[in-house]
């Protein structure tokens, strides 16, 4: 009889624990593919319900996609571009959203060409056809790229381009180049029969832009009634992201469980690649994820402002808080 009463006490307050758990719902930049396999983890490896959360990860359309989602409390958190939201926040000036935890130190941001086609450098651009998706981070920032490098835009035939066709219009010859994501767009091309040393990878934080990436970003509004919630999602994050370190191929076998048509051994060589070269920086293993340099933050907006018009004052304040991050950030195992 005791072990009866005790079953059933057990069971009553394991759902009362499941129903007390706070939903939260999370906005990708761009599909379930590799590098989102660490919010994935984070959900399988119990460190959401371990924070008392329970987290319904959609799948985004861009890297600008996230952030009119947050900013009309569609969704509470996010994950986007930095740049493109302080270019937001100007546009919408007030807009309840900001950034709160660095993910990519270093931008994805490539321009991404075929070296039979006659692209393996900046300068290769002038003359050539380049396919740019309207809503595409990379797309946004190729202004400053192409400034910091001394490029002609007038010179560049610019293509605008549906995420899903670009990558076969390059593969097919349609344009020598396009802008996205080195680890997305490169491995498409692989994906498509393009052979590996015929590609050429220009990421534009190797070509003068000392821009961050993909941030986390909030609603402030509710962020400021959910901060313990908010820290407590982040948290769980850098576990997340810290559980696909030590185990990549247990973090994809997350994201296949939620895309079974992606190829796992792609998936991960794209997890890897985002790892090596935006997450795991130098700064990253000095300082710890998810905070930043407020000096190389400021700087990033005088680059912005190059090619961008800032209809108000730039206040680095509003697009970036820091204050729901542990002290020392986030230490990871690299």
């Amino acid at each position: 009889m005791f072990h009866r009463t005790f079953a059933a006490a057990a069971l009553i307050a394991a759902a009362s624990a499941a129903h007390a758990q706070e939903q939260v719902p999370f906005a990708l930049d761009w599909k379930f593919e590799g590098p989102a396999a660490p919010y994935f983890a984070a959900i399988d490896n119990g460190h959401f319900a371990d924070a008392g959360l329970e987290v319904e990860i959609a799948a985004g359309q861009g890297s600008l996609d996230a952030i009119p989602k947050v900013a009309t409390g569609a969704f509470p958190v996010g994950f986007a571009d930095i740049n493109s939201l302080i270019k937001f926040l100007d546009q919408n000036p007030g807009a309840p959203v900001t950034a709160v935890m660095m993910v990519y130190d270093k931008p994805p941001f490539a321009v991404v060409g075929r070296k039979s086609l006659g692209v393996e450098a900046p300068a290769d651009l002038e003359g050539k056809r380049l396919g740019a998706p309207p809503p595409d981070g990379a797309w946004a920032q190729f202004p400053a790229f192409a400034s910091a490098n001394g490029l002609d835009m007038d010179a560049i035939t610019v293509e605008p381009v549906g995420f899903p066709t670009r990558e076969p219009m390059l593969a097919e010859g349609q344009v020598d180049a396009i802008t996205g994501f080195s680890f997305s767009s490169f491995l498409n091309l692989v994906r498509l029969g393009v052979p590996e040393d015929d590609i050429s990878v220009i990421l534009m934080a190797d070509h003068g832009l000392s821009l961050y990436g993909n941030a986390i970003i909030a609603n402030t509004e509710w962020a400021a009634e959910n901060g313990d919630t908010l820290r407590a999602f982040l948290g769980a994050v850098a576990a997340g992201w810290t559980d696909a370190i030590a185990d990549p191929d247990a973090a994809i076998a997350s994201l296949i469980e939620r895309n079974p048509a992606a190829d796992a051994d792609l998936e991960k060589r794209r997890l890897q690649l985002a790892l090596d070269a935006n997450v795991m920086t130098d700064a990253v293993a000095e300082n710890g994820m998810g905070g930043i340099d407020p000096a190389r933050l400021e700087g990033s907006l005088d680059q912005i402002a190059e090619t961008y018009e800032f209809q108000n004052e730039p206040d680095a304040a509003a697009y970036f808080d820091p204050s729901f991050l542990p002290e020392g950030n986030f230490k990871l195992d690299m």
